[in-house]
């Protein structure tokens, strides 16, 4: 039974209140109910606290702790959700800072342009690339990022082609989880980077997901530099024109 996610605001509430199952049996819904409304930081509705009382209630009834309540782990994860949560804590407001810096930028504007890149993408891609005028073609920010492709011929034999990967291995990573935003987000708006997708999936190419995004990601990184570098914001009928 999965009821909240790990890193949720919530469920590190709900970790330091009831770090064993002793703590929620015995109690009533509406006091549990209670106890995470008033322990919980962010405003959430008495509807969807009590059903969380109630999730959490049914869980502990028909679970089997390996340990007693008075067992010494139940305080480590007391005290590891608490540092959990202020570490999260000083990312956003690490991030609001670094959004603040950046909405003085062109580049910042022009990334947010594009569909599926938020405020904290952005600005993560900005700290990444750093300054990006700085390549004088996007050849060079390819061989920056590790994305560019090595090709292995021995003879008539011909091998698997992989990418580099002796660039920025967190820009890398960070360009491939943008395109699985952009594909999950597609229906919200057209992208000539999801279309490129969807055409390598298909017939006569074929491509498996890993290989189709791998190839998306070269495309965004060409498109953020054409932008960026001509200071044009991104247009999906521009884009699938040229």
């Amino acid at each position: 039974m999965t009821i909240l996610t790990r890193k949720s605001d919530l469920f590190l509430n709900i970790a330091q209140l009831f770090p064993h199952p002793d703590f929620l049996i015995g109690h009533s819904k509406t006091v549990i109910r209670n106890k995470i409304i008033a322990n919980t930081n962010k405003n959430i509705s008495k509807n969807r606290a009590e059903k969380k009382a109630q999730e959490l209630l049914l869980a502990a009834e028909q679970s089997y702790p390996a340990v007693s309540s008075d067992d010494v782990l139940c305080e480590q994860v007391r005290i590891y959700s608490k540092r959990f949560q202020e570490l999260l804590n000083e990312k956003d407001q690490c991030s609001e800072k670094m959004i603040k810096i950046a909405e003085q930028r062109v580049e910042y504007k022009i990334l947010l342009s594009f569909p599926g890149i938020g405020p904290n993408t952005a600005v993560r891609l900005m700290a990444e690339i750093g300054d990006i005028f700085r390549f004088s073609n996007n050849k060079q920010l390819n061989a920056f990022a590790g994305i560019d492709i090595r090709r292995f011929q021995s003879g008539k034999s011909f091998y698997k082609d992989k990418i580099n990967k002796r660039g920025n291995k967190q820009l890398r990573k960070l360009l491939f989880i943008i395109i699985q935003i952009m594909i999950k987000l597609r229906r919200y708006g057209s992208n000539h980077i999801v279309d490129y997708y969807d055409k390598l999936k298909t017939q006569p190419y074929n491509k498996c997901h890993k290989v189709a995004s791998i190839a998306c990601v070269n495309k965004l990184r060409k498109s953020i530099f054409h932008l960026i570098t001509h200071g044009i914001s991104y247009d999906y009928r521009l884009a699938t024109s040229s």
